[in-house]
């Protein structure tokens, strides 16, 4: 299948990819209504693409269960109003498993989360994406990078063997390395997602994405299409105006290796009352006395 069948799922990638919260209710459960609040949030602020069981979404702190309830939540929340990017991972039978699902479900697209195995090799790196890849041959396939050893001729060997990696979500917090890393991949063959959001997205924009992942939108919306609105216009200056406003944000979400990454969006949506700020572990609510700081900021952007 060419490049070309996956046109959608392509420009879709080319966008601002949002990765929803999964919101819990009192009882620990997936909140299902708040849930399906939040999407409804996202797409009516304009957001065109969605990645369920991403990692703004806990999905390494979610059941089998509660990841498969999430991809049909989402796909039966958006119905044709966004393109679904459908998060698996874990090992290669429970992530092939989690994307035929996903294709069952009609979504158009699947995001391969890195291995966590704590040995990995080049030659495993491929194997492993090939084997979900080849599963789901109709669907486009994007593997999520943040292994900083990884070469890019690799990438280029999956896609000779399996045509439907068309892009790459790439997190490796270095700017310089993307741009070699995409040239030597091929920077015209696949669409190149900033992994790392809305702080990484203008320097990572200069050296060749044309998209990137965001867990603020689940807050505003309006933000992050600011952002690449300026950036699809090459205006870096006023890129960096957002990258101003969302600054601290996203300060006080990787601070200590990103340990409140989700709390601080979780406590955001709290302080707008659109759901609890609960997380899971290994994660941790804030604490009370950061709670007033991050609900200033949110404040601050509903206005």
């Amino acid at each position: 299948m060419s490049s070309v069948a996956f046109e959608t799922q392509r420009a879709a990638l080319a966008d601002v990819v949002a990765i929803p919260v999964t919101p819990f209710a009192e009882d620990g459960s997936v909140d299902q209504d708040a849930h399906r609040a939040l999407l409804r949030r996202l797409l009516d602020g304009g957001i065109r693409t969605l990645t369920p069981n991403g990692n703004t979404g806990e999905f390494y702190a979610l059941t089998p269960e509660e990841r498969r309830l999430v991809t049909e939540l989402t796909i039966e929340e958006t119905r044709d109003r966004a393109v679904i990017l459908v998060g698996v991972g874990h090992d290669v039978p429970t992530a092939v498993a989690s994307a035929r699902h996903a294709r069952e479900l009609g979504a158009g697209m699947v995001m391969v989360h890195q291995p966590v195995h704590p040995y990995v090799s080049q030659s495993g790196w491929v194997d492993y994406h090939r084997a979900i890849a080849e599963s789901v041959p109709e669907l486009g396939v994007v593997p999520y990078i943040r292994n900083a050893q990884l070469a890019g001729a690799r990438l280029a060997e999956l896609a000779d063997a399996c045509p439907n990696v068309i892009g790459v979500k790439y997190a490796v917090p270095d700017a310089a390395r993307f741009a070699a890393f995409a040239r030597d991949a091929g920077l015209e063959r696949f669409v190149w997602v900033a992994g790392l959001a809305e702080p990484y997205a203008p320097s990572y924009f200069s050296a060749g994405a044309t998209g990137f992942t965001s867990g603020l939108v689940n807050v505003t919306p309006a933000v992050s299409l600011n952002m690449i609105e300026a950036l699809r216009s090459g205006d870096y200056p006023a890129a960096m105006k957002v990258w101003e406003q969302i600054r601290r944000f996203e300060e006080l979400r990787a601070a200590n290796g990103s340990a409140n990454n989700v709390t601080v969006v979780k406590e955001a949506l709290a302080s707008l009352g659109l759901c609890r700020r609960e997380v899971r572990p290994p994660s941790r609510p804030l604490p009370e006395a950061d709670r007033a700081e991050v609900a200033e900021i949110a404040a601050g952007w509903s206005i």
